[in-house]
């Protein structure tokens, strides 16, 4: 069986080696193309040791696709440029697995619409963690008990979105299992010494994003009920735990269809 083919856009940064590294070491697949702007001109074998010495970081995703010829793009790059990205490499044909957070629904709206014009499928998620997406399938059950939720979500200082990715779509699947808005809790009178020290709302499940130094990427959900509390808890301790889920992504997505979101989607079996 021919090896996956893989090009990485965000190549040079953290995630961007991790899954660099994976593919490398992946016996399924070869790392056929590295891009990003920041390490452009430099050999990919100076931020991964494993990787081909003649792979060269390029600064132009198409140059790369032309030269490479991938089978699967894997982008960890910024919301101003992964809707490009995922369109280019669609237009050639090359299937997307898109780990960058911070897409709007309009920005999703455009992707899975260029997944139908170019016949190739593109596969999102917010966070490619498998415990993680067990926290947001256990908070989705216990949404249906409770009236009251907040998130708090923990991330590393450099992170440019809040809330995070995984906490947007925990407080959405939340609301849509419970079929209702959470309950506000307004005590009488309160004051708000500091504006948006509540939170952020949404569908009445108030969200506080921490950044800084010390965390990866660290989410707690919080249900209260009458003389209880429930606490759902994920925390990493390494960029790791997010590499078997984007190894997963990879193998699958030639096999889905238009846009798909979520790694519940695709972890049909356990991944080590």
């Amino acid at each position: 069986m021919d090896k996956i083919r893989v090009l990485v856009t965000g190549a040079w940064g953290s995630m961007g080696r991790l899954v660099m590294e994976a593919v490398c070491t992946a016996e399924d697949m070869v790392l056929a193309g590295a891009v990003d702007p920041a390490g452009a001109g430099h050999r990919a074998a100076e931020a991964v040791a494993t990787a081909p010495d003649d792979l060269v970081v390029s600064g132009h995703l198409v140059a790369a696709i032309e030269d490479g010829k991938p089978d699967v793009l894997v982008d960890f790059t910024t919301p101003a440029v992964v809707r490009d990205n995922v369109e280019t490499a669609l237009k050639h044909k090359v299937a997307c697995v898109v780990g960058t957070t911070g897409l709007s629904e309009t920005h999703l709206k455009i992707i899975e619409k260029m997944t139908r014009t170019y016949s190739v499928a593109c596969f999102v998620a917010p966070n490619f963690s498998i415990a993680a997406n067990l926290m947001i399938q256990f908070a989705e059950q216990a949404a249906a008990c409770f009236e009251y939720a907040e998130i708090i979500e923990r991330h590393h200082e450099r992170k440019k979105d809040a809330p995070s990715g995984t906490a947007a779509i925990t407080a959405r699947r939340m609301a849509e299992a419970r079929g209702d808005d959470f309950v506000v809790v307004r005590p009488e009178k309160e004051h708000e010494g500091f504006g948006g020290s509540r939170g952020a709302e949404y569908h009445g499940v108030s969200i506080h994003a921490v950044r800084m130094p010390g965390y990866v990427a660290n989410q707690e959900v919080v249900f209260g009920g009458c003389g209880e509390v429930l606490r759902i808890e994920h925390i990493t301790t390494s960029r790791q735990c997010f590499i078997p889920g984007v190894l997963l992504a990879i193998r699958k997505v030639r096999e889905l269809e238009g846009l798909v979101e979520g790694l519940e989607k695709i972890l049909d079996q356990h991944v080590t």
